[in-house]
């Protein structure tokens, strides 16, 4: 059995995750403090990916990403197409991601008690130095939960990856592409092999996020004593 698309869909998920991460805590400590007007029209476009059908998804990333796409462009020009490649599937997984990464990194933010923000800008603190030093250590367990999520997430992507990268083995065929087309051509056993590796990993993801969670708490508990 040609295991590839394991090492695709976890090598994916991992550089997704990477991606989500940088751009959603810099985006979502952004969106935490920003009170100013189209609040909510920018923090829906964010979300957007959430709630949209993955192949409504996976239609918009193909008018960007196509040759006659804005990003396409931008990466013809040094003769490189994107459709139907791996960094079309790192990109559909990215996009799927980002929301999770985004709200949750988003609300751990603004539980942040903003009394401290407030005195360490008084104190002289530069906005850089208080992102780092102060707001990431505080909201460290939501940026936990969120990349655990955004990985989870990326891993199980399927209806864009599909669109924009295609089904090619060896190359952009995932872990949940290939159970599609197990399925169709009537191979149930290895279909039922990918469902379980999926579900396993799943699962142990789940395992770590509560175990942080766990101690986490402890540690709170502790602390508060």
């Amino acid at each position: 059995m040609d295991f590839s698309p394991l090492w695709i869909s976890l090598k994916t998920a991992f550089l997704a995750t990477i991606i989500t991460s940088i751009i959603g805590i810099f985006i979502s400590y952004k969106m935490a403090n920003y009170k100013g007007r189209g609040r909510g029209i920018i923090d829906g476009i964010f979300t957007l990916p959430l709630i949209l059908p993955p192949t409504v998804i996976g239609f918009f990333l193909l008018l960007l990403c196509g040759k006659n796409g804005f990003v396409g462009k931008i990466f013809m020009s040094f003769n490189k197409n994107i459709i139907f490649s791996w960094s079309a599937t790192v990109i559909a997984a990215a996009v799927v991601a980002f929301p999770m990464m985004y709200r949750t990194c988003r609300s751990a933010f603004e539980q942040i008690d903003k009394n401290m923000i407030s005195a360490a800008r008084t104190l002289g603190l530069s906005e850089t130095k208080i992102f780092f030093k102060i707001a990431i250590p505080l909201a460290w367990p939501g940026i936990i939960g969120g990349l655990v999520l955004s990985f989870a997430r990326a891993l199980g992507e399927f209806g864009a990856t599909l669109m924009i990268a295609g089904n090619i083995p060896g190359r952009t065929q995932t872990m949940p592409v290939a159970i599609f087309f197990a399925v169709e051509s009537g191979d149930m056993n290895k279909a039922m092999i990918w469902v379980l590796i999926i579900v396993a990993i799943s699962f142990i993801m789940i395992f770590l996020l509560n175990y942080w969670s766990d101690i986490q708490q402890k540690l709170i508990g502790n602390r508060g004593r």
